[in-house]
């Protein structure tokens, strides 16, 4: 047997060029597109097309405009506040989970791989293999606490909280601070202190959502 990858279909790559090109600005939010032009772009028909702006639509990054197209969706400093809401409770209700179910360290390897890996990037400044390593450790967090609930929430949300970091990455202090926080939040679930774990992340979370907002409203993107 192969590993070989199954060639992407019109759909997928349809999902995977649109995300690029709202995540670059290409497509700006607030922006409006009728589906003929965007198959152009792609050079697609209209069929994956509909079927990407469904799939787009269901994960916040564009809206559905009967007989007008799509909208690319906008993201307000509200917006991540609530979200920032959220996430920093469900989360750390992960953590809180995952400390309780006594994992052994090799369970525990690949948030330790991801605090490692971001360590490094960090040395070598490179903030987008930091962005990576972080993304990362909270889908680690997640799986280990073990509640699809809350891994389909919070998954619903994710793209928006990319798209605010990728315009904040670049001007916000080195986040030594976060990868502190993630080894804290690591060593709790390591000796299954499921409380001090919750409240670590909690304040973490609460912290990045508080700094992340106020890069926000500094810089005044037009549209996050």
């Amino acid at each position: 047997m192969t590993d070989e990858k199954l060639p992407m279909s019109n759909t997928e790559f349809a999902v995977a060029r649109l995300r690029d090109m709202i995540f670059s600005g290409e497509l700006a939010a607030g922006s409006d597109h009728l589906e003929t032009e965007l198959a152009e772009k792609l050079k697609l028909s209209r069929t994956p097309i509909r079927e990407a702006v469904l799939l787009l639509s269901s994960q916040g990054l564009l809206a559905i405009r009967p007989r007008k197209g799509v909208r690319i969706a906008s993201l307000s400093v509200s917006d991540m506040e609530e979200i920032y809401q959220v996430l920093t409770e469900l989360e750390s209700l992960s953590a809180w989970l995952a400390a309780k179910k006594g994992y052994k360290d090799s369970e525990l390897s690949a948030l330790a791989d991801a605090i490692d890996a971001m360590d490094r990037a960090l040395e070598q400044s490179d903030l987008e293999a930091w962005a990576v390593a972080d993304d990362q450790f909270h889908a680690s967090l997640l799986e280990l606490g073990g509640n699809r609930r809350i891994m389909r929430i919070v998954g619903m949300m994710a793209d928006q909280i990319k798209r605010a970091r990728s315009v904040t990455l670049h001007i916000r202090p080195l986040p030594v601070k976060s990868n502190d926080d993630h080894r804290l939040v690591y060593e709790a679930i390591a000796r299954g202190d499921a409380e001090t774990a919750k409240r670590l992340h909690y304040q973490h979370r609460q912290y990045a959502g508080t700094m992340l907002v106020s890069f926000l409203e500094k810089i005044q993107v037009p549209y996050v």
